[in-house]
């Protein structure tokens, strides 16, 4: 094993990448690698405490069978970026590597695994003045409002960016409003960082298959009762406003145009088809990176045991 080797595996949402971590990596598995990995989680959502069906956590089982990081990490009312996400995955690799397992960074959040491999931009420094006018008038005038603005100042950007991701579009707004630059201008990093040996592996499906796996998973959640998780979130005081209830699964049910339950279902099932299509964007030219069809798990052992 080399000392210093992470593997990442990037796959949107309903790919197939937790089954597939768990085939290869499990204390249950019959592969080369059973019990040797431990899994850092670069998923957005599931750092918050309390969206657990929503963002398809990873049960006890599971943990049991492959331990699990990077999970309810933060309450919904704490802000969580991928400057945090980096720190804490850098930090849980070191420790994984250290008891002599192989990290295995695994999500669907594409913005958390390309900066998290190639390192983040230099941008100019948060300006708390023009942040705090932004944060207010996206608290007054909502995000749809200030959304647009971006897009006609940087549609680079709110390409990248999900409507209800009121952090990033206030980021890449201050950037704009602060050097006069868009936020897309600054040079990306385009070489990995050095810090550890990164064996990438992306994970594909025909669009239409991936397609019936995101709405099949999204009837499971409402099976499960994700309505009644939302009602308990708010009964804790958490609301439209809070970070975490920005995610997909949960910012539906805020919507005012939206009046039944079978609505918000059909919107998280567009909201989630449109996510996965778009975080493909963020892996596209890693250096070294391969992609394998989501069900060639002997072709990705087989690689990974020749790669390690």
């Amino acid at each position: 094993m080399n000392s210093n080797t992470v593997i990442v595996i990037f796959a949107p949402t309903a790919c197939g990448k937790t089954a597939l971590t768990r085939d290869i990596f499990g204390k249950s598995s019959l592969s080369y690698f059973k019990g040797l990995g431990e899994v850092v989680s670069a998923d957005s959502q599931a750092v918050y405490k309390g969206l657990d069906i929503g963002t398809a956590k990873p049960d006890e089982d599971e943990q049991k069978d492959i331990p699990h990081h990077l999970i309810d990490v933060v309450t919904p009312d704490v802000q969580f970026g991928v400057g945090e996400f980096i720190e804490l995955a850098d930090e849980c690799c070191e420790d994984i590597i250290e008891r002599g397992l192989y990290p295995v960074v695994t999500g669907g959040t594409g913005f958390y695994i390309r900066n998290f491999l190639m390192g983040l931009p230099v941008t100019p420094i948060s300006n708390v003045y023009i942040r705090d006018g932004l944060k207010h008038r996206i608290e007054n005038e909502g995000n749809f409002v200030l959304y647009e603005e971006l897009k006609e100042k940087d549609p680079v950007s709110a390409k990248k960016i999900n409507v209800h991701d009121a952090y990033r579009i206030v980021r890449a707004l201050e950037v704009f409003y602060a050097s006069g630059r868009p936020l897309s201008s600054y040079e990306l990093p385009s070489s990995l960082r050095k810090k550890f040996r990164f064996i990438t592996i992306i994970l594909d499906r025909d669009r239409k298959d991936l397609y019936s796996r995101i709405n099949e998973r999204v009837d499971r959640m409402f099976l499960q009762g994700l309505a009644d998780e939302v009602t308990q979130l708010k009964a804790s005081g958490f609301t439209k406003d809070s970070p975490g209830m920005k995610a997909i699964g949960y910012s539906e049910f805020f919507m005012s145009d939206l009046s039944s339950i079978e609505e918000i279902k059909e919107r998280i099932k567009k909201d989630s088809r449109r996510y996965a299509k778009r975080q493909y964007t963020f892996m596209r030219d890693i250096p070294g990176a391969v992609t394998f069809d989501a069900d060639d798990k002997d072709g990705i052992l087989d690689y990974l045991q020749r790669s390690v």
